[in-house]
């Protein structure tokens, strides 16, 4: 197996410090969380941003600011923004930190009911973030609800807008999207084409099965207070970092060794 990346998603767009108070706002409290992170084993931070009063935003001046605090504490770790940003938003302000650079993006690759909420990604979007993120020389973090998203994935390669290999991210867990089982995982990695790389987001309570089934499958985990607030059950995670550490633990101790930031880059076909 290759070695094991660990993604931190450090703060998302929906979990509040009222939920958890570790949830980071600030550019200071982003990048301290993210070096917490980084030197506990993690080689990609994914990152959402927020106003210092918890609203999420995708404004692109606010990206640079916490993007360059984390750069200065992090500075070989792979950065990894969001374009999902929050339900609601045009798709030019999900957009917006794309025009950064960084070496990574996220690109949500279907429709899904969030709640009460629909988090709408038609395919005309999917082309033209899949378009934008090849001009700026991104590799996209294709983001899997249920099985379907993985054809327009493939819809995307056919048309030239997507390179190979593919990373997915599966997300698991969320209401109206696929379960977090092993049947569910193991579906979803026969499904993608062959020499794609692959991790794995389990929602809440699923955030440590689902890591130990992908640390034992070959593929890869993304942890952290965006996808669970929790340790244990009724306990709260102290931090970003505590929910990385048990996953190189645990890794440890099933024999998989965690990758460096450059390890990642390599493994993920980052140039």
């Amino acid at each position: 197996m290759e070695k094991l990346i660990i993604t931190c998603a450090l703060t998302g767009a929906e979990v509040t410090k009222e939920q958890n108070p570790a949830v980071p706002y600030t550019a200071e409290e982003m990048a301290q969380s993210a070096y917490e992170a980084y030197i506990a084993g993690a080689s990609i931070l994914h990152i959402h941003v927020r106003e210092d009063d918890g609203t999420p935003t995708q404004n692109k001046e606010r990206f640079k600011v916490i993007l360059d605090a984390i750069r200065q504490k992090c500075p070989d770790a792979i950065l990894q923004v969001t374009t999902g940003g929050a339900v609601g938003m045009s798709d030019e302000e999900r957009l917006a930190p794309v025009k950064l650079r960084p070496e990574m993006a996220t690109l949500d690759a279907g429709t899904i009911n969030f709640g009460d909420e629909v988090f709408v990604n038609s395919f005309p979007s999917l082309i033209n973030f899949a378009k934008k993120m090849k001009e700026f020389n991104i590799k996209p973090e294709i983001e899997v609800f249920d099985r379907g998203m993985i054809e327009n994935a493939k819809r995307l390669v056919k048309m030239g807008l997507l390179d190979t290999p593919l990373h997915f991210d599966f997300v698991l867990g969320v209401p109206s999207g696929m379960p977090a089982d092993i049947d569910s995982l193991t579906y979803m990695v026969r499904s993608i084409p062959e020499g794609s790389t692959w991790t794995v987001a389990g929602i809440g309570r699923h955030q440590l099965p689902m890591a130990i089934f992908a640390i034992l499958l070959g593929g890869h985990v993304r942890v952290g207070l965006e996808d669970n607030i929790y340790y244990n059950k009724g306990e709260l995670a102290k931090s970003n970092a505590q929910l990385v550490e048990r996953v190189v633990r645990i890794a440890k101790e099933l024999g998989r060794d965690v990758a460096t930031p450059n390890e990642a880059r390599r493994i993920l076909n980052i140039k």
